[in-house]
């Protein structure tokens, strides 16, 4: 039999969740969204030939449609996934040149950074209760929207969960 050339414009994006993963005390802890969150940031990496690791774009409110939740709820979901150790924002949120809006850029530790050699920073493996990873989060909109945003604009701050 060959292939039938008529399904090959419906590929489906697939994703793996590492049981390894998932079995690490920094993953239990994570709230049900943040751990519904993480699989939809990993469909924006493009696998290893054209590894974009720190370049994943995937906005709140992408995020609070896809995951079917509030926007403040996906929002707690990428601090608590940061916190944790599962992403690290790479690039803020800001203005384009071409004035769309440009979502935050992120990593997965668990996975290769671009141009990177050896395993991910994996910084979950090394989580432990109430030793949070510092949060990034864009500032809030005082001024108009008028200027393309720098890389100067984002605040470290450490994460307070519901725990």
């Amino acid at each position: 039999m060959g292939r039938d050339k008529r399904n090959e414009s419906k590929k489906e994006a697939v994703t793996v969740l590492r049981l390894d993963v998932m079995r690490t005390p920094a993953w239990r802890a994570l709230s049900m969204p943040a751990q519904a969150l993480y699989p939809w940031i990993k469909l924006e990496w493009r696998g290893a030939k054209f590894n974009n690791n720190g370049k994943l774009r995937l906005s709140v409110r992408q995020a609070a449609e896809c995951m079917g939740c509030n926007i403040k709820t996906a929002m707690r979901a990428f601090q608590e996934l940061q916190a944790k150790g599962f992403i690290i924002q790479t690039e803020g949120a800001c203005l384009g040149t071409g004035g769309m809006g440009k979502a935050p850029a992120y990593e997965l530790t668990e996975i290769l950074p671009v141009g990177g050699q050896g395993p991910g920073k994996q910084w979950f493996m090394n989580w432990s209760e109430g030793h949070d990873f510092p949060v990034k989060l864009s500032p809030a909109r005082a001024k108009p929207k008028s200027k393309p945003c720098s890389a100067k604009g984002n605040t470290v701050v450490p994460f307070k969960g519901t725990n």
